[in-house]
């Protein structure tokens, strides 16, 4: 990594990865060294069906308590910020929150989805704001609480996610990123203006968002009181920073053309890094922002581990038990598909209405079969959106991997053989947050300016292990084409089942 030479006081970047399931804080030198680490995890609620909500104080208070694990008393020259994208949160004047955080996971507004989609001019709105429309999105959400909770609506100042709430609680200055803000579904990609069209079917004015800045951007420096909080000193600068899943991108060095970069974590995405804005014609990949010239295109899927996490939670055992088992069991699971939608699904298609599903189980499955299938389910809604891409006539010459799974040798290689094509792992977990790192590096001048400087910073991430595909590869195509016609065949009637309840 090239950078300029820091005092010892300020030779270091604190990075904090909010995300789904938990917050990540990890401490770099200006070179890339991991100095430090916190972790802390907090739940995903499901109060009501296809409700997925969280409690932004208790976020906040892993937050806290991550940061002080992982920067130990030091002094960072910066601290940069990624998240999860597309929450939706409500907060007052003060900017406390007003009700729980809507993740990407909550599903309610699915019927809302629905009736957008079906609009003539659905596929211009997608184009030019980068984001499908899906339930997942906060366009669509807030149109579902227009329509169905008013109240909920209205009573909010200002509307955002995560990520705002974090910097605004923080500083005391509240900021849309342009990463995290393209993910919104309200956002016009071109002119990096919040879209009259989209606020209008959210029922928004822009003055109830936040005004947006580049991903680089010092939003403002850690208050006395955060700085409490934190144990960092006051006045410490914080940059906005991207999105985790641009983030992954910068983080694991696939900003160079060709070079896609895979995710699995609570869900999974495949993201390719390009040099200009673009959707494909069929609607089926978003597009974000990861700086003023970068740009990820892809597609994310709602079921990655949180499969696995509910099969701990069904089965009764540990999730190292149950890989152990799914290894042991030969690949195709002797005959089992699942179709791993526990969550409604997004790439592709972006209709979530084909549910969790298991064909041709058989007394002789047990529990290895079904969590062999499950996961093989996952890797091969990855395999959709790999092949849409490439679809959309953009080349794929190499694929590297981060997330949870990673730490499975087992998932490693079901990834490169469902995929098809050699995986490489970076050494480390950090993606994301080394990527946000990298951002908070050229906010403060401690990283040359410019894309290129990003790609060569990037480019020292040292790739661990690559993973070539097994003799199961071929096998895994076919049954790639069989879940293709699963969707097509088995939605509709999934569908009369959920509008029935039967």
């Amino acid at each position: 990594m090239s950078v300029t030479e820091a005092s010892s006081s300020s030779g270091s970047v604190l990075a904090v990865d909010v995300g789904t399931t938990s917050t990540k804080a990890v401490l770099f030198t200006t070179t890339g060294v991991v100095l430090g680490e916190g972790d802390r995890g907090y739940p995903l609620a499901e109060p009501e069906p296809g409700a997925a909500v969280q409690d932004p104080e208790t976020i906040w208070e892993a937050v806290c308590d991550a940061v002080r694990d992982a920067a130990g008393g030091t002094r960072p020259a910066v601290v940069a910020l990624s998240s999860a994208m597309h929450g939706l949160l409500g907060v007052d004047d003060a900017g406390d929150p007003v009700g729980p955080l809507l993740t990407w996971a909550d599903a309610r507004a699915s019927g809302v989805a629905t009736e957008l989609r079906r609009r003539d001019d659905a596929l211009a709105l997608h184009r030019r704001t980068g984001t499908p429309i899906h339930a997942m999105s906060p366009l669509v959400k807030l149109a579902w609480l227009r329509r169905d909770r008013p109240s909920l609506h209205a009573a909010p100042t200002r509307w955002g996610g995560v990520k705002e709430f974090v910097l605004g609680r923080a500083t005391g200055h509240r900021a849309a990123d342009a990463s995290c803000a393209s993910g919104t579904g309200l956002m016009d990609l071109g002119r990096r203006q919040w879209d009259d069209e989209a606020l209008d079917l959210a029922g928004l004015t822009a003055d109830r968002l936040d005004p947006i800045v580049d991903t680089t951007a010092v939003v403002g420096t850690l208050t006395a009181t955060a700085a409490r909080e934190w144990d960092l000193p006051s006045g410490t600068p914080l940059v906005a920073g991207a999105g985790d899943g641009p983030l992954a991108n910068l983080g694991l060095g696939a900003v160079r053309p060709g070079v896609l970069a895979c995710s699995i974590g609570t869900s999974g995405a495949l993201r390719l890094t390009v040099d200009r804005p673009a959707v494909d014609p069929r609607g089926r990949l978003f597009c974000y922002e990861l700086t003023r010239d970068r740009w990820t295109v892809g597609g994310a899927v709602t079921n990655g581990g949180v499969v696995l996490d509910w099969a701990t939670d069904t089965f009764g055992v540990d999730a190292d038990t149950l890989l152990d088992e799914a290894a042991a069991t030969p690949p195709g699971a002797a005959g089992l598909l699942a179709i791993p939608h526990l969550l409604a699904e997004r790439a592709p298609r972006w209709d979530g209405g084909l549910g969790g599903t298991f064909l041709n189980l058989q007394r002789a499955h047990g529990r290895g079969h079904l969590t062999r299938a499950l996961l093989e389910g996952v890797c091969l809604q990855l395999r959709l959106v790999l092949d849409s891409v490439r679809d959309a006539g953009m080349a794929v010459e190499e694929v590297r991997a981060t997330g949870g799974f990673a730490r499975s040798a087992f998932w490693r290689q079901l990834l490169a053989d469902v995929l098809g094509v050699p995986v490489g792992f970076a050494e480390g977990h950090q993606g994301s947050a080394f990527g946000a790192a990298l951002l908070g590096l050229q906010g403060v001048g401690l990283l040359a300016e410019g894309a290129d400087a990003l790609a060569d910073a990037a480019d020292h991430v040292t790739i661990a292990e690559t993973l070539e595909p097994g003799p199961s590869a071929a096998g895994h195509t076919r049954r790639r084409d069989v879940v293709e016609r699963v969707h097509d065949q088995l939605a509709d009637v999934v569908g009369e089942l959920r509008a029935s309840g039967l």
